[in-house]
């Protein structure tokens, strides 16, 4: 049997109820294509196997490797592609066989990496848009992806999330759930991917004023753009925005932050 290893950020899910919350976010049909993000020793995989069409499974660990492809020997729609997913040119890759969901209980150590290569960014959504993401991750960020504007847990991480997918918080999952327990306390999300119904007019722009906008989180939101917007025009802005002047970053909605972002244009600064 293999053990968990630290530096691979591993912990074995071991809740019979845990796994069938996952699988109904998933809401998984004879028709989907699986993409699993570190399968660990394939208790996820088991379950993906008898319901989807195919499961291709990603995993970095060589001696789990050894042991999946030992354990799903005879499952003819089980791929495990040994790498490094994040290096993982997936449309490439699995051309041909291109998967429609994501379902995984991913390292949480790559979390935001792996959320970045998922979803993509503002300015450069991934392509192509998976139908559903079902992720067993960090409590603390799952609420970060689901967070309200104005709560504590609300920051650039939450606009460019949903700004990319709409974004539910499944169940929590306390440490207990794994072997060995994590540090942490977990959750289950699933994301799904989407334009925007009103995207900003300048992808590109939007980003620049979030990263800006959230680099302090105890400053008035144009005293952090104010190297970026001048003070004059960006109070204009907000007044005809009707945002408080003295608003914080995180106390701004996603569609606020486009309707800024449509206001001020790079021209004007």
């Amino acid at each position: 049997m293999v053990k968990p290893r630290k530096r691979f950020a591993q912990h074995w899910l071991q809740s019979q109820s845990v796994l069938r919350q996952i699988l109904m976010a998933a809401q998984l049909c004879s028709e989907d294509r699986i993409l699993e993000i570190g399968p660990g020793r394939g208790v996820l995989t088991r379950e993906l196997l008898a319901q989807a069409q195919s499961v291709i499974s990603v995993e970095l660990d060589r001696d789990l490797c050894k042991s999946l492809r030992h354990t799903f020997k005879d499952r003819d729609n089980f791929t495990l592609l040994e790498q490094d997913f994040l290096k993982l040119d997936v449309s490439s890759e699995l051309a041909g066989a291109q998967p429609n969901k994501v379902v995984a209980n991913i390292p949480y150590n790559i979390t935001s990496p792996i959320l970045s290569k998922l979803l993509g960014s503002i300015d450069a959504p991934a392509q192509p848009i998976y139908e559903t993401v079902v992720l067993l991750i960090q409590k603390e960020v799952a609420e970060r992806l689901v967070a309200m504007p104005g709560s504590k847990a609300f920051n650039g991480l939450s606009v460019r999330s949903q700004y990319l997918a709409n974004c539910e918080l499944i169940c929590p999952v306390p440490a207990s759930a794994f072997k060995p327990a994590p540090k942490v306390e977990s959750a289950v999300v699933r994301l799904t991917p989407r334009p925007y119904p009103q995207a900003a007019q300048n992808p590109q722009w939007l980003s620049t004023l979030l990263k800006v906008g959230f680099s302090s989180r105890r400053k008035m939101l144009r005293n952090n753009l104010k190297a970026l917007v001048d003070r004059d025009q960006l109070s204009a802005c907000l007044n005809t925005l009707n945002i408080s002047l003295q608003a914080r970053a995180e106390e701004l909605s996603v569609a606020q932050w486009i309707a800024l972002s449509d206001s001020v244009h790079p021209s004007q600064v």
